[in-house]
């Protein structure tokens, strides 16, 4: 029999995503609960001017488009931190470094175009004691939401506006109490009207930086708005909402579960994964739950699983158009005895078989 302790050690190379109790995996997203949702790229935080409908969300699983990226993916990701760093020292001053922080958000972009590799990066990421969680928040809602831009279709140009939004959207929250984070479950009064006033504020805050695209405060203001109206500041709907928001707003929910502000517990990824599933079309369309699953996956590459055969196998690869049904290297049979030569089999094309959980180390 095979030990699973020496099955992990031996089979599986290093990965951010670590591996979970077995859990009902949830259901994917319906090919016909994917209508295409028209959207706005710009709506104006000071007026009632109509949106204009320019995006449409139909081009989720687009194909990529190569680009070369050789940069070390550990220091980029610090030095996207180190800018916003500098951006929380200047929340109550005028001026903003822009060059800057544009050219580290270009980096991210060619990373998040050549591989998903900096999307681990950036979910294995922690907030060290004493360090800022908004700083790292930020940080990782970035990467987490460029990659989606991709998939989204997006061209290069496109995605700056985007990136920037995402590194800054939560920049109020540095003029709000310090334990407000810590209590957001228990929020209620004038705390809780800080915590829904912090978008705007974010917005406000980044307009005195003077922005060259106006789509950047647009996004950052409606970052909490939803399908049907449940969000807030203004409890906007649907295609009054920009694309860009909605993305952020997506990504700034899975960060927030996978790493939530001391002490309030986290989730692992498949466990942020499948609520969020639960209220797909609630809060946000099926379009973007689609792209988040394509990228974080319940069972990210590294993963190790059983499949309903009772054998056990590394996930190798994700399938965009199936999440729940990957790539896996087969390494022990049903018996638990450790195959000669490991087998792959591509879930997506072997309808009767499927996963019916990840391993912990734990088991035997």
């Amino acid at each position: 029999m095979v030990r699973m302790s020496d099955l992990v050690r031996g089979i599986v190379r290093p990965s951010p995503a670590s591996a979970a109790p077995a859990t009902e995996a949830p259901p994917e997203p319906k090919a016909e609960e994917q209508p295409a949702v028209v959207a706005t790229s710009r709506v104006s935080i000071a007026s009632s001017e109509p949106a204009q409908p320019v995006v449409r969300l139909e081009a989720v699983m687009a194909p990529r488009r190569p680009a070369e990226s050789t940069e070390p993916l550990e220091p980029l990701f610090t030095d996207l931190q180190r800018v916003l760093i500098e951006a929380r020292e200047r929340v109550d001053r005028p001026g903003f470094p822009w060059a800057k922080l544009e050219a580290v958000v270009e980096r991210v972009i060619t990373a998040v175009l050549a591989s998903p590799d900096l999307v681990w990066v950036a979910s294995a990421a922690s907030a060290a004691a004493g360090a800022d969680y908004v700083v790292l928040h930020q940080a990782r809602a970035c990467v987490l939401a460029l990659r989606l831009g991709v998939d989204l279709g997006y061209e290069r140009p496109r995605l700056l506006p985007l990136g920037l939004a995402a590194a800054l959207f939560d920049v109020g929250l540095w003029q709000a109490p310090a334990t407000l984070l810590e209590r957001l479950d228990t929020l209620s009064g004038a705390d809780l009207s800080a915590y829904h006033a912090h978008p705007r504020a974010s917005a406000e805050i980044v307009q005195r930086w003077s922005p060259s695209d106006s789509r950047i405060v647009d996004a950052i203001a409606d970052h909490h708005e939803r399908e049907l109206g449940q969000g807030f500041p203004r409890g906007l709907q649907g295609g009054a909402i920009a694309v860009d928001a909605k993305i952020i707003g997506l990504v700034d929910t899975y960060a927030a579960l996978t790493v939530p502000p001391a002490p309030r517990p986290r989730l692992r990824p498949h466990e942020a994964i499948r609520d969020i599933v639960k209220t797909r079309n609630d809060q946000f369309p099926s379009p973007l739950i689609k792209a988040l699953l394509s990228e974080i996956s319940v069972f990210p590459p590294g993963t190790i699983v059983r499949l309903n055969t009772e054998e056990v196998g590394r996930v190798i690869a994700v399938n965009r158009n199936h999440p729940l049904r990957p790539q896996v290297e087969i390494v022990a049979d049903g018996k638990g005895q450790r195959l000669a030569a490991p087998k792959v089999i591509d879930l997506s094309e072997s309808p009767f078989l499927y996963i019916t959980g990840p391993v912990g180390e734990s088991s035997r």
